[in-house]
């Protein structure tokens, strides 16, 4: 298999994530919520969702389970109350 695969299949969970909490994705506004995906390992890309907000916490962990629940092996990164990544990669 070639190195796009895992790729596309972190766009198809991002598009999932978009979709599931689109209420927090506003396009001219401040995002709560932010996706990105982190090539630079180009054998373990992961999937980078970015949470800001005063209900960070709480949105942090329903993105989680349902990251979780789709496969997703994640990982957590708190910057303060309001700023919270979650890592995911898939295997």
């Amino acid at each position: 298999m070639n190195s796009s695969s895992p790729d596309r299949t972190l766009n198809d969970l991002a598009d999932l994530v978009a979709e599931q909490f689109s209420d927090y994705r506003h396009s001219e506004e401040f995002n709560e919520l932010s996706l990105v995906i982190d090539n630079s390992d180009r054998e373990h890309p992961s999937l980078i969702v970015h949470i800001d907000g005063q209900q960070s916490a709480d949105l942090a962990e329903r993105v989680d389970a349902f990251l979780r629940d789709h496969g997703a092996r994640t990982e957590r990164e708190r910057h303060d109350d309001t700023d919270i990544r979650i890592l995911a990669t898939l295997e």
